[in-house]
């Protein structure tokens, strides 16, 4: 387990005496506008039956407290353990289970729950008589499952499940489970030895080998051993009587696939040596095709430790990657081999390759098509229809073939390419269905293949769902959200595309599922009817606003303002104007209008929309595009543009006759905290900035971050231009630096908060910092939620509204 270094704790020690004003607060909460909201009950989660025909209604947990999230947590090879459950340290549950009928809307409480209940990872048998989940208790994980037919819930294991790493549980065709559990000979946790053997030591041959900053990496040999010891699994087929059979040899187990006729398992094991540089999903591991009773009947690959990689968005492994079951078949595997080495510098004409190889396994492997670009995945219908995706992420490049699996000969047909950032002419995604074995295939006639699509135009998003015609790329609309609200397509019940499950809503409608049929003059059905579970904000004004930048790119915004707020009776308010930077390679698909006017108002931890309820109009989801065309790159033009975008914006609201030019905040979250530190580091256009779990010095992370590909050494300029601690010196406007102390996010460790504050203090700037104990990228526990709304509002209830 990871102990602060003594240096930190010296450091920490010499703040205390510098800093009169530095010390340790106890929790606040806002007030209650704010803190009614974050209190408010969550809406259930969905999820719908094969055929539509029941649901399960999911209650969700409120937000843990602190003190569960000070619970013991292991944290290494990039993995946060709870040791006590060999489990995820910060997995959530849900409460409550209901099972819903579609047609009647009858609902029905299954009873023999565990209480407390903490449960996640629900999956129906292929008959769907049964319904399994997992039980997070207090020493362990279980596994319970609910006889449909009775709608009861029994444990059919104690809490023996192994969750460290990838899946644990699928269903068998016989209604057994497989299942992988901590190995029961594990023996004791590995002890810490009193003094270390010797130092730690890494050392390089002279080979290249750049990465990105990772958390929480092992460290010393006892990391090593206690990443072993919770690694260690075996798997066991468990009965519904609680009758268990042990599967195959334990191992450190990441993965375990069944394959579709459920007589094989795709297993990859972890093996030594580890590494630590990379997390544990880049070290060593094989990759074997057990029997359905645990003999090995393959080895398909022994894949090296990943350290050294190439660099770019487009790098990838230079061997065997995603090993997958094809859903149309019995027992099929594909994966992928780059022919680059992995490398998006080479110039070759197929980038990948993606092989098969068919039960029983004893042939060679056999090329299933080619690719020009990176492997995107494939969506299966049969031996004469499938869907190739492939992606190349330095040109935003997206497209789609048609090919036959049955004739490997036949060259793939381009039925669809685009950039990825084009929201206006995304035709949209597959609509998959169940096969008869259970598994996702396309929703197609022929050459028409169903599409959903978030149907993106200069008026907002309108979802639709289409037929695609694969032979002349013609798409037509069978169905399309009418204003004033906003429709999806969440599960399509027919082969004609006409019998449709939706979530609506609207400005003033809560989202609820509807059962409608496009060809019967049938009215839509309610299936749910869940409240509105913020009354309060009822009464807000929501609108999508667009305006142009001064280079005529066109940018949009949502904008609240108050209940019965009247700019020419009620004058000017303060804004706060929250945003997220996007680079995008084209001007035109960087001035698309994103999301809906009809969008119901939700609220999350880390939203701006509580100060509506404070006399604030508030900026969100404020575009700041960075436009970087053909060879130029959008970091190039960072800062002008940045300062270009929130220009605009604030022109746009002060001519609505809306907002205060001079009681303007800004703020934003990981990036969007870096944003709001440039920002204040090269204009004086704003009041205050609120900047919680950013980045500041990006020559802590060389290798490249968020969309910029080149590494420090490589582009200088960028990394120091881009960094706000270059330019601590210049920051003149108040600004509130929020960071959790335990931040895993690769680039935003807290150190980045931390120095950025020292940098600001020592230039006479008004800053405060505000570290949140045992809190990740993004806040969970209750107490810091309603802390963090409480340090927001009274930065802006004083350095913006009642600004001197």
């Amino acid at each position: 387990m990871k102990i602060a270094p003594l240096s930190s704790l010296l450091l920490g020690f010499v703040l205390l005496i510098s800093l009169a004003v530095s010390a340790q607060s106890s929790y606040q909460t806002p007030l209650a506008a704010i803190a009614d909201l974050v209190n408010a009950p969550s809406t259930p989660a969905v999820t719908f039956s094969k055929d539509g025909s029941f649901m399960l209604v999911l209650e969700r947990t409120e937000s843990p407290s602190i003190e569960d999230l000070a619970q013991p947590e292991l944290r290494i090879a990039g993995i946060r353990i709870n040791p006590s459950t060999s489990g995820p340290s910060r997995m959530g549950g849900y409460t409550n289970l209901k099972i819903k009928k579609t047609a009647t809307g009858e609902e029905i409480q299954v009873s023999g729950l565990p209480s407390p209940a903490k449960m996640s990872g629900f999956t129906f048998s292929m008959d769907e008589r049964y319904l399994a989940f997992t039980q997070t208790e207090a020493k362990g994980i279980s596994l319970y499952v609910v006889d449909l037919s009775t709608y009861t819930a029994k444990a059919v294991t104690g809490p023996i499940l192994n969750q460290v790493l990838g899946n644990s549980i699928a269903w068998l065709a016989d209604n057994s489970l497989l299942i992988k559990a901590v190995n029961p000979a594990r023996g004791k946790v590995p002890s810490a030895p009193i003094a270390p053997a010797g130092p730690t030591i890494q050392e390089t041959s002279g080979k290249a080998a750049p990465s990105r900053t990772y958390q929480d990496l092992l460290a010393n040999p006892h990391d090593e051993a206690l990443f072993a010891y919770f690694m260690d699994a075996q798997l066991f087929r468990i009965g519904l009587d609680g009758s268990s059979t042990a599967v195959g040899k334990p191992a450190m187990i990441k993965s375990m696939l069944l394959s579709p006729d459920k007589n094989y398992l795709l297993v990859e094991s972890i093996q030594k040596p580890f590494s630590y540089l990379v997390p544990a999903d880049r070290f060593p591991y094989t990759v074997e095709i057990w029997s359905s009773q645990g003999a090995v009947m393959k080895t398909l690959a022994q894949v090296p430790l990943d350290e050294v990689r190439p660099t770019g968005f487009d790098a990838t492994v230079s061997g065997i990657r995603n090993v997958n079951w094809r859903a149309d078949a019995p027992a099929t595997l594909y994966w992928a081999e780059a022919q680059d080495k992995g490398d998006p510098k080479i110039k070759v004409a197929e980038r990948d390759i993606v092989f098969t190889l068919m039960a029983p396994f004893t042939g060679e492997k056999q090329k299933l098509v080619g690719t020009s670009m990176r492997f995107g995945g494939i969506s299966w219908s049969d031996d004469n229809f499938a869907l190739l995706s492939e992606r190349w992420s330095a040109s935003r490049t997206e497209k789609v073939a048609v090919f036959q699996p049955g004739n490997p000969g036949q060259a793939p047909r381009t039925i669809i390419e685009r950039s990825s950032d084009d929201l206006y002419n995304d035709p949209g995604s597959p609509v998959l269905t169940d096969n008869t074995y259970g598994r996702k295939v396309l929703l197609r006639n022929g050459d028409l293949v169903f599409m959903t699509s978030e149907g993106g135009s200069p008026e907002g998003s309108m979802p639709f769902l289409s037929t695609f015609n694969t032979s002349t790329k013609e798409q037509k609309i069978l169905w399309r959200s009418q204003a004033p609200y906003y429709e999806r397509v969440i599960k399509v019940l027919d082969k004609e595309g006409s019998l449709l499950i939706t979530l609506k809503e609207s400005t003033d409608m809560s989202p609820n599922y509807w059962l409608l049929n496009t060809k019967k003059r049938i009215a839509p059905k309610h299936i749910t009817t869940f409240a509105d579970p913020y009354p309060t904000l009822k009464g807000i004004k929501r609108q999508l606003i667009t305006y142009p930048r001064k280079d005529s790119l066109n940018l949009s915004a949502v904008l609240y303002t108050p209940e019965g707020y009247d700019p020419s009776r009620d004058g000017r308010l303060p804004v706060l104007m929250w945003a997220y930077p996007r680079e995008y390679k084209s001007a035109a698909d960087a001035a698309q209008v994103r999301g809906s006017k009809y969008t119901f108002t939700r609220l999350s931890w880390g939203s701006p929309i509580y100060w509506v309820t404070r006399g604030y109009a508030i900026m969100d989801q404020t575009e700041m595009p960075i436009v970087g065309e053909g060879e130029l790159e959008p970091n190039d033009f960072f800062i002008e543009q940045l300062v270009a975008n929130a220009e605009a914006a604030i022109d746009k609201v002060v001519d609505m006759g809306i907002g205060d030019r001079k009681r303007i905040a800004v703020g934003g979250h990981s990036y969007g905290a870096f944003m709001t530190a440039n920002l204040l580091s090269h204009t004086q256009l704003f009041a205050a900035g609120i900047a919680r779990s950013g980045a500041y010095n990006r020559t802590l992370t060389p290798f490249g971050f968020q969309y910029e590909q080149r590494s420090y050494w490589e582009a200088p300029e960028v990394y120091f231009n881009m960094s706000p601690f270059s330019f601590a010196h210049q920051v003149k406007t108040p600004i509130l630096l929020i960071h959790g102390e335990a931040d895993n996010n690769s680039g935003t460790f807290p150190i980045q908060s931390e120095r950025y504050y020292n940098a600001l203090k020592g230039h006479g700037a008004t800053t405060r910092l505000v570290l949140l104990p045992h809190e990740s990228h993004g806040y969970a526990a209750k107490e810091s939620i309603l802390h963090t709304l409480w340090e927001m509002d009274s930065w802006l209830e004083k350095y913006v509204k009642n600004r001197k």
